[in-house]
């Protein structure tokens, strides 16, 4: 998949079918969503686009009204979305930076200057809840008379649904809102049926303070790159990356509040995964680095303020002994 920041490249094909969004989590609604582009797409014979935003256009709200609260929970990093759209066999993704010129675009304006003369659209597939342009005002209505009036087809897709796991007979649609309760909720096996696969978070290894070898309990650190992160507290987990298996772990993933907050990560979001058997080939420091996945299967407790280094060694040999308990009995 080709990444391209904003549409004014030379490289960009003159022609695609684009579907536009977010796509925090890429779950199984915008899966099928993105299958049915790709097959339009092949019909028509130019590439499969997708057009998503960073940052979220709520964030750029929340921050420039200075309410945060407005911010969403984030599912998933700007990396983890773009490698689940390259799974999804989309040939190219504008990530359009969201920002006060794009904010104040009438819908007109973005058909014609983004959509059109931007990314040539021949075709278009939107959700059933799709807005766009300044203040919300374009909508599929409007999308489909600019179609008519510029050359390009406009489809729009009905929610996706999937069985309740709570209730017999009974469904539940598919939305990132959806998948960022379960996660607040930590209902890790309701979050991995809306996204079609255990939740999980990827990036490269990053040093820490090296506490965890203080408290013989190494972990690997990966960013986690908002500072809203939609789950938070301590999981059972499975690295992927470290060796040819997955590794069973336990992961803290927060802002580690037992911790200095001056250290070297404090104030980030961090996701802190030990493994329960660290492999011996890859020796002390053999983790930093490697670019990793770790999947997050099921939520031990949220996260805990301990008063001592004692306490907070005592709780992660808990945890350690809850997370080792919850695979035999997989």
């Amino acid at each position: 998949m080709r990444i391209y920041r904003g549409f004014h490249h030379p490289q960009l094909a003159s022609a695609c079918a684009l579907t536009i969004g977010n796509f925090d989590g890429v779950h199984r609604g915008h899966q099928a969503m993105l299958a049915l582009l790709n097959s339009e797409a092949r019909h028509r014979g130019v590439p499969s686009c997708v057009m998503t935003f960073e940052p979220h256009p709520r964030d750029f709200f929340a921050q420039r009204l200075n309410k945060p609260e407005m911010a969403p929970p984030r599912i998933a990093t700007l990396r983890d979305k773009l490698a689940e759209l390259d799974a999804c066999g989309i040939d190219q993704c504008v990530v359009m930076p969201f920002n006060a010129w794009l904010s104040n675009l009438s819908p007109d304006d973005f058909v014609e200057k983004v959509l059109v003369q931007g990314l040539g659209t021949r075709y278009i597939l939107v959700g059933d809840d799709f807005c766009y342009g300044a203040k919300r005002a374009g909508d599929y209505a409007s999308l489909s008379r600019s179609g008519q009036q510029l050359g390009f087809e406009v489809a729009r897709m009905n929610s996706y649904e999937v069985a309740d796991p709570s209730q017999a007979h009974a469904s539940v649609r598919v939305s990132s809102s959806a998948v960022r309760e379960a996660l607040a909720q930590g209902r890790m096996a309701d979050a991995a049926q809306l996204l079609g696969r255990p939740y999980a978070i990827s990036g490269h290894v990053v040093h820490g303070r090296k506490l965890g070898r203080e408290l013989n309990c190494r972990t690997l650190n990966l960013r986690f790159t908002h500072w809203k992160p939609a789950a938070s507290g301590i999981f059972v987990v499975q690295v992927h990356g470290l060796t040819d298996q997955a590794l069973p772990g336990v992961a803290n993933l927060g802002i580690r509040p037992s911790l200095d907050p001056n250290d070297v990560n404090g104030g980030q979001v961090l996701l802190e995964t030990h493994c329960l058997d660290w492999p011996d080939s890859l020796g002390l420091d053999g983790g930093y680095g490697k670019l990793i996945r770790v999947e997050l299967l099921h939520k031990l407790h949220d996260e805990l303020k301990y008063d001592s280094l004692e306490a907070l060694q005592q709780g992660i040999a808990q945890d350690c002994m809850d997370a080792r308990q919850w695979f035999e009995k997989i």
